[in-house]
């Protein structure tokens, strides 16, 4: 149960040879991968791919970078999308105070209003981070009945222990087997029940593939280097996070 929890696999940087990417994480273990859908159009994009295959699963929402798109027709979209069963969370959506595309306030209020969908939906929230902690963790304890993935942890651990506290699962990317990386206390810290992996492929790209296309193959280069911080063998690591992401998203049914 290798599963990449998110991956951007209807990016075109994969439009040349996207079956032959596919090819390679099934022959690699990689038993499902959660594509994800950070605006319409990839959310679409990403539903095509799913109903053609079944080890293929898509989200559905709006990235704090477009929150400035945000209106009442986009929100009524999700509503009905979420409704779709290859639709097994809404998101990436969340906080970005690092870059800024769109106004702090157009975020929070975009992001607020996906969690009450995904709420009503009852379907989890796939949650973008980056230098917004205190703001993260406000809005997530004023949504306390959403599950939250936060996707790519690279945070501190004061938004882990809120969101660990709230219930929450945190997600971690090839950003792991970086030499710059200073948080394995944050991947020490994580329950082992509440620990994800992903690619976020086409970006960050593990090493030793760093600077490449990243792709769903490599999440077992994750797999691996959270396996020696916690001190599990790789085989137990694949199945606790692979147990994880099937009952967070709900994949099962997507597998039988």
């Amino acid at each position: 149960m290798l599963i990449d929890s998110h991956c951007h696999l209807a990016d075109s940087a994969y439009d040349a040879d996207r079956d032959s990417v596919l090819d390679r994480a099934w022959a690699a273990g990689v038993a499902a991968v959660v594509v994800i859908g950070e605006s319409r159009s990839a959310a679409e994009r990403a539903l095509d791919l799913a109903a053609r295959e079944r080890r293929l699963a898509a989200t559905a929402g709006l990235h704090p970078h477009e929150a400035s798109a945000w209106s009442s027709e986009y929100a009524e979209w999700i509503t009905n999308v979420l409704r779709d069963e290859r639709v097994v969370a809404a998101g990436e959506m969340g906080l970005d105070y690092h870059y800024d595309h769109s106004p702090r306030p157009a975020q929070r209020a975009a992001f607020e209003e996906q969690l009450e969908l995904a709420t009503k939906a009852g379907k989890p929230a796939v949650i973008h981070a980056r230098d917004a902690d205190e703001d993260m963790i406000a809005v997530l304890r004023a949504h306390p009945r959403v599950t939250a993935i936060l996707h790519s942890f690279s945070s501190g651990l004061g938004l882990l222990r809120a969101g660990v506290a709230l219930g929450h699962y945190v997600s971690f990317s090839g950003m792991v087997t970086f030499r710059n990386w200073t948080l394995d206390d944050a991947i020490r810290e994580t329950p082992l029940d509440r620990t994800l992996i992903e690619t976020d492929g086409p970006y960050l790209a593990p090493v030793p593939h760093r600077g490449a296309r990243n792709e769903p193959a490599f999440v077992r280069h994750v797999a691996e280097r959270i396996a020696r911080v916690r001190g599990l063998t790789l085989d137990a690591l694949v199945a606790a996070t692979g147990a994880n992401a099937a009952r967070v998203f709900g994949l099962g049914s997507l597998q039988s």
